[in-house]
Formats: structure tokens, sequence, C-alpha cells
């Protein structure tokens, strides 16, 4: 009798962002530097439009680091003491992104709620021309990372990222239009505030994605009740017992299980079988799996996990 056979294939650190990387570092450079002379450009003009898209320029380039981030760490080697190696730290990046964004956007709507108790003046003309030079720039990181995004999970939440400031770029040239044309003050306010608030959704699903992954919650796209029933397909497979899908890091799913059997003599076709059924259904290939019989089961059926 056998009382375990494990198998479990590597974390892979090739990622397909890491073909696209140099195009990442200059989407972040154009996102970075323009951020700055949105930020300087709103405190000139007065407009709270662009520095709410300075502040959603700052998700563009949070986005952008965490693709590199998680490019640079999958590179490094993994160490007796970070089995693993260091692509958790992508998560945590991201969980303190959201962060810091939340609380901007706090700001952006006090200051928008200030605003409009007493409106500043607003110079509309330098307003517009920071505000089209914006939207280039969004539109030439959108180009350079239009490829990458059909390829990597990474690439793909950048390229929304600076999707989603282009239309806030367009927002603050509305405002800015406006300004010019009727000196209408209040539609500044307006504009931020709909973009602070633009800002949120992402935001939150960001969070609440980084919470579920540290809380090694199962993986979105992982139907656990159709895994097991798989495993339970596979000839000799009696129960499948202590199943567990989690994320390491995005793209990077694992899975450990027991499977209780008739005959632990068969556990080397059992183990291929089930190595099989997860990669091509679920696309999972980090996996460990313990092979049991019945009486080993009995005797771990107390295990908390």
């Amino acid at each position: 009798m056998a009382a375990g056979v494990s198998a479990s294939d590597p974390v892979s650190t090739a990622t397909a962002a890491g073909r696209h990387k140099r195009r990442l570092y200059i989407a972040l450079t154009l996102t970075t530097t323009f951020m700055v002379v949105e930020v300087i450009g709103g405190l000139w003009t007065g407009s709270l439009a662009l520095l709410a898209d300075a502040a959603h320029m700052l998700t563009d380039a949070g986005g952008l680091a965490l693709a590199l981030i998680a490019i640079r760490f999958a590179e490094r080697p993994r160490t007796p003491q970070n089995t693993f190696g260091y692509v958790r730290m992508e998560v945590l990046s991201a969980l303190t992104n959201a962060v810091v964004l939340l609380l901007l956007t706090v700001y952006i709507l006090y200051e928008a709620y200030q605003r409009f108790l007493s409106p500043p003046e607003i110079i509309g003309g330098p307003m517009l021309v920071v505000a089209v030079a914006g939207l280039i720039v969004n539109l030439i990181s959108m180009k350079m990372l239009s490829a990458g995004s059909a390829e990597s999970l990474n690439v793909k939440g950048a390229y929304f990222e600076v999707l989603a400031d282009m239309l806030g770029s367009l927002g603050v040239i509305v405002a800015a239009i406006v300004v010019v044309l009727t000196g209408w003050q209040l539609v500044d306010p307006i504009i931020g505030a709909g973009i602070g608030l633009f800002i949120v959704p992402r935001t939150w699903i960001l969070l609440k994605q980084a919470i579920h992954i540290l809380m090694e919650g199962t993986p979105p796209e992982i139907d656990v009740a159709l895994l097991e029933k798989r495993l339970l397909e596979i000839p000799g497979v009696l129960a499948v017992r202590d199943l567990h899908v989690w994320t390491i890091t995005s793209g990077a799913d694992a899975m450990s299980g027991h499977l209780v059997v008739t005959d632990t003599a068969s556990a080397r076709t059992i183990l291929a079988a089930a190595q099989e059924a997860l990669k091509t259904g679920f696309g999972l290939t980090h996996v460990t799996i313990q092979i049991e019989d019945e009486v080993l089961q009995g005797a771990e059926a107390r295990q908390p996990f």
C-alpha cells in the first residue's frame, strides 16, 4: 500500500508580458511624465478636471508598473525561503495601489464639493491644450499595448487602464471647451467629480481581486464542483477530499487534493489521468495530488483542511 504519491509542476516563470516589456516601459514613461504635466497644468489653470485626470493617469501608471513588477519578479529565481519566488509582490502592489486610489478619489470628491460652494477662476485655453496633449499620449500608449493585450492578462489590464484614461481626457477636453466658449466654471468640478467616480468601480474591483487572492480564494474561472466531478470520473477514484484551488499571482493558479482510490497499485495511472484532466479542462498545471486508500482516508479524516 502506498501512503501517498505526489506530483507537482513548477510555477512557470515565462510570461507573455515579458515579450512586451520594452513597450510597457515606454508606455509607463509616457504616462508618468504626462501625469506630472497634468498636475502642473491643473494647479496652473485651477482645473479640478485636469487634476482628477492626473489621478486617473496614476491608475494607468499603477497598472503598467504592476505588469512590469510581475515580469521582473517572475524572472527572479526561487529560494528555499521563498519557494514560489516573489510573484506575490504583484498582488501586494495591486492592494496598495487600490487603497491609494480610493483615498485620492475621496479627496477629489471633497475638492469638487468645495468648488461647487466657491467656484475658482479657471484658465480654459491652457487647460484645453494640456487635455488634448494627454489624449494624444493615451492614444500612443494604446497603440503600443494593443498587440500585447491579446497575449497577456497583465498587458490587457494595462491596455484597459489607458483606454479608460483616454475617455477621461475626452471629458477634460469637453470641460475646457465649455469654459472657453461659455465661461461656465461649474462644468470643471462636475467633470472632475465624474472622473473621480469613474475610478471607483475599477479600483474597487482591483481591491477585491487582490484581497481574494491574498485570502487564497478560488479563482473565479474555476468551477470547483465541476473539477471534483471530473476527478471522480477517473476510473478507480472513489472520492475526492481536501480539495483546494487558489491563485499564487495573476495567471498562475494552483491546486492540491487527495484522491481516494480502490487500488493504490494503479496510483501512477490515476495520477497521470488526473493531471491531464486538470490541465486540459481547467488550465491547471501546478498541482499536488496525494493518492490514498480508504484506510488512510479514515486515519486523516480529522485534518482541519
